[in-house]
């Protein structure tokens, strides 16, 4: 199975790789790359409606651009979360005014969000989140709780909150969907969480008493699990393929390093390097089958299942290649530079949590279980 790409797509394509030639190997901070993708219109070339200050494109051309990235120099994305999560789960559920408030400022690269869901207490149970917003006679939302595991808190502007505003309410019910400027000194923090790689990239957020307006619910009041099941329905898709451009350049990397250490002699070493390809191209062909597809409620999970253990045994494979050398740094030890890691070094350490972030392998199984097999559902403990 192959996706087809039409002449007009092709055209398309050499657009994409001429922009990001001219414009991503001088790119600055990451804020002013998404400020400069904006500015031509690159922002929300997905959302399907024009007129935010974004183009808009067919879904095989955004595949093209998803995969054309993947392949350049440019930069990390820092505003992915409010162009492929919140935009459009506001296109789906939002007001006409909270469109026109916030999708130009996603589009022109001017606000960042981060999303507000996982606690200490509820990660992969996002139901039994225990963050309480509470309505005051102004109509004004006070948050208190703890978010953790937020992705790029530290860089965002805004945050899309999943809170408890029906007290005495429990599980899904009662919970509504916010969004909360993030610059709110005394009422909102931010900690980085250091993680094994030495790098920041998940944070706690504390929320004491942060203000949310009324006309910034999305959706009813009380019915925010609605929205945020809707939302967690974006997370997969054309990225899936883009991503997996980047899974083929790290695969082809440890094959380097396995020619290189001469562990490629070894007949064990070869055939785990020739399942992982395998896999990798069985992983396109799923995404490809479900790409566009909607109302199967296995699919996310079944996706997020293949990847995350496939990328945590290339972590694996690319230390075995390499045998003791492994476990050496780039460069020497200094006071400036502590802990240094190359790119394979770095890619072991984070994949551990490939099988954690984004709701982990056990609770995508029982999501399949009991939405797709129909199986009993997973009995509760009991307080």
């Amino acid at each position: 199975m192959e996706f087809g790409f039409s002449a007009e797509d092709e055209g398309f394509r050499g657009e994409v790789r001429q922009w990001l030639a001219e414009h991503a190997p001088g790119a600055a901070g990451r804020r002013d790359w998404e400020r400069t993708l904006g500015k031509d219109g690159w922002v929300g070339i997905g959302w399907g409606e024009a007129g935010f200050g974004n183009r808009t494109a067919s879904l095989t051309q955004q595949v093209v651009w998803a995969e054309e990235y993947a392949r350049s120099v440019a930069p990390p994305r820092s505003g992915h979360i409010g162009e492929n999560l919140l935009a459009p789960t506001l296109l789906a559920h939002g007001t006409a005014e909270q469109k026109a408030r916030f999708l130009p400022a996603i589009a022109e690269g001017r606000e960042l969000w981060c999303q507000g869901y996982s606690e200490p207490a509820a990660g992969s149970d996002l139901a039994g989140i225990r963050t309480k917003a509470e309505r005051g006679p102004d109509g004004t939302y006070r948050i208190s709780g703890q978010k953790i595991w937020t992705s790029l808190a530290h860089e965002a502007d805004w945050c899309f909150v999943l809170a408890r505003t029906e007290p005495g309410s429990t599980r899904h019910r009662g919970l509504s969907f916010l969004l909360v400027p993030m610059d709110q000194p005394g009422r909102v923090e931010v900690r980085p969480i250091r993680q094994m790689t030495g790098t920041s990239d998940f944070n706690e957020v504390f929320f004491d008493g942060a203000s949310a307006r009324a006309e910034h619910v999305v959706g009813d009041p009380g019915g925010g699990w609605q929205v945020a099941m809707s939302l967690l329905g974006f997370e997969r898709g054309v990225s899936t393929l883009a991503q997996q451009i980047g899974f083929a350049a790290e695969l082809g990397r440890i094959v380097e390093a396995a020619v290189k250490s001469g562990a490629v002699a070894d007949p064990v070493v070869r055939e785990r390097l020739v399942r992982q390809w395998a896999e990798l191209r069985a992983m396109r062909w799923n995404a490809l089958r479900t790409l566009g597809s909607s109302g199967d409620a296995g699919a996310p999970s079944v996706a997020k299942l293949l990847w995350a253990g496939w990328h945590q045994r290339l972590g694996e494979l690319a230390m075995e290649v390499r045998g003791a050398a492994a476990a050496v740094g780039p460069a020497d030890w200094s006071p400036s530079a502590p802990y240094e890691l190359d790119a394979l070094q770095h890619l072991f350490l984070f994949s551990r949590a490939d099988t954690i972030y984004g709701g982990s392998d056990q609770v995508q199984r029982t999501i399949i279980a009991e939405r797709v097999l129909g199986l009993p559902r997973e009995p509760k403990g009991v307080a």
